[in-house]
Order: structure tokens, then C-alpha cells, then sequence
């Protein structure tokens, strides 16, 4: 292949033990990085202008192929800590809720839990920057990244979408997995695979690496607790069920 491949992650905390070792490995010399939130990585993919991403796995059913090529991904088999809705007032009483304008997967998820769990009506807001500050009264908001666990000790309601999945359906939830749009040689998808694996064996190097400032939840936790990052076949039942609810 004469040139690089050109693969997209998000620059969230929770890519940070899949990057780790993909920075330091020797395939950085085959890839060119691209970060950027999860709609916009999503976008690029559908666009072609990357091979393969990290991305939201609700874009799955806008490519025109769609390669699951890794065994890592971004799930949750229980609180995932950082995909949330926010509130100031109890389920039962909230009216409208804003749709973080970063990810597809969420709001996706959201809306679905919304109907057929919470078995709520509201009024879906679009969200633009700066929507957290209009969080309040009985209006709630999907938060999802960083953003949403630095929200945490903001608000008095925390309704884990996670968490809210699993009791509906008794399955994890994926997020984001990396899918591409075209078969990727299987010696490159080896070699990538271990190197996301490095991070994941050297969470303590990886903590070590993110800025104190950066540190707005206790990442032990988030990256030995709320994230599950093996993209095993319960995963896999999960998001299968999640892209049959979507059509």
C-alpha cells in the first residue's frame, strides 16, 4: 500500500487505553490519526474520508459496507458513568430533553430507552454549545464523554444509560466499536489488536499520561469498572438487538 491508512478515534478518556499502545506500536508508521468527537468521526467514515474509525455503532446502518474488524470496542456491562441523562427533576416528571449534539449512538439510545423503558413522551430539544447551562427545571439533557462526568456532582438526577439498558434487556451496550468501511488486511488488524490491548494491560501508565486537570472522575474506577473494552459475543448480542430497535 503506498499510502497511510487513515484512521479515526475519539478523543474522549475512554479511547485513551486503546490509544495508548497504538501511538507507541510500530503501525503508526502505516496510520494517520485522526481525532475528533463521535458524530464527526462517524461522519468522515460515511464520508470515506477515513478507512476506519472508532466510532458510534448507530452510523452502522448509513455505510454502505460496514466492517466490524476489531475485538475492542467502547461498552459497558453495567454503569458506564459517562452517558447519562441529566436532570434536575425525577424521571416521571421531566418534560423535555436536550440530544447532545457529539453522538449519534446516544441520543439514539436515549430515545429508545425513553419509549420503550421509561415509557415517557417528551419533546426533544436540539442541542447546541453551551445546552448543559439550560439543563434545569423539567428539562433534562443527554450528556455524553467527558462532559458528563464532569456534570456529575451538577445535578440531582443521573439516569445511566448503561444501566438503564442492561435492566431492559439484560445484554451490555455497545458504544463505539471500530468498524470499517472496507475489508482491512487481517496481518494490519492483528497487529492493531495488540496494540490496543497494551493500554488496556497498563492502566496505571495510561492514568499516569492524562493531565490532573483532565481528571474530573476517579479513571481506576471508570477504566477497570464502568468501561468494558473486550468486544465479546454478549456485546455483540447487545448490538445486534440495538440496531434491530433502530430501524
Amino acid at each position: 500500500m503506498n499510502r497511510k491508512w487513515r484512521i479515526g478515534a475519539v478523543s474522549y478518556l475512554n479511547t485513551r487505553p486503546l490509544l495508548f499502545g497504538l501511538e507507541q506500536s510500530d503501525l503508526m508508521s502505516e496510520i494517520e490519526l485522526v481525532k475528533a468527537y463521535p458524530a464527526k468521526i462517524a461522519q468522515d467514515l460515511m464520508d470515506g474520508t477515513i478507512d476506519m474509525g472508532l466510532v458510534p455503532v448507530a452510523v452502522t446502518p448509513l455505510l454502505k459496507e460496514a466492517h466490524f474488524v476489531s475485538n475492542y470496542c467502547i461498552g459497558a456491562t453495567g454503569p458506564v458513568a459517562s452517558v447519562c441523562i441529566f436532570s434536575d427533576s425525577p424521571m416521571d416528571e421531566i418534560e423535555n430533553v436536550y440530544l447532545d449534539y457529539q453522538s449519534r449512538t446516544s441520543v439514539q439510545l436515549a430515545s429508545i430507552l425513553l419509549r420503550d423503558y421509561w415509557k415517557k413522551e417528551v419533546v426533544f430539544l436540539k442541542a447546541d454549545k453551551g445546552y448543559i447551562q439550560q439543563i434545569k427545571g423539567k428539562t433534562a439533557g443527554v450528556i455524553i464523554g467527558d462532559r458528563a462526568l464532569a456534570a456529575r456532582p451538577h445535578f440531582k438526577y443521573i439516569y445511566d444509560l448503561s444501566v438503564a439498558w442492561n435492566v431492559f434487556t439484560k445484554l451490555p451496550f455497545v458504544f463505539a466499536t471500530w468498524i470499517a468501511n472496507k475489508p482491512m488486511p487481517q496481518h494490519f488488524m492483528e497487529a492493531f489488536d495488540k496494540a490496543n490491548a497494551i493500554g488496556l494491560n497498563h492502566i496505571n501508565e495510561v492514568i499516569a499520561t492524562i493531565p490532573k486537570t483532565e481528571q474530573v472522575y476517579d479513571l481506576n474506577t471508570y477504566y477497570n469498572q464502568n468501561i468494558s473494552y473486550h468486544f465479546d459475543a454478549e456485546k455483540r448480542k447487545g448490538l445486534e438487538l440495538f440496531l434491530s430497535l433502530l430501524k
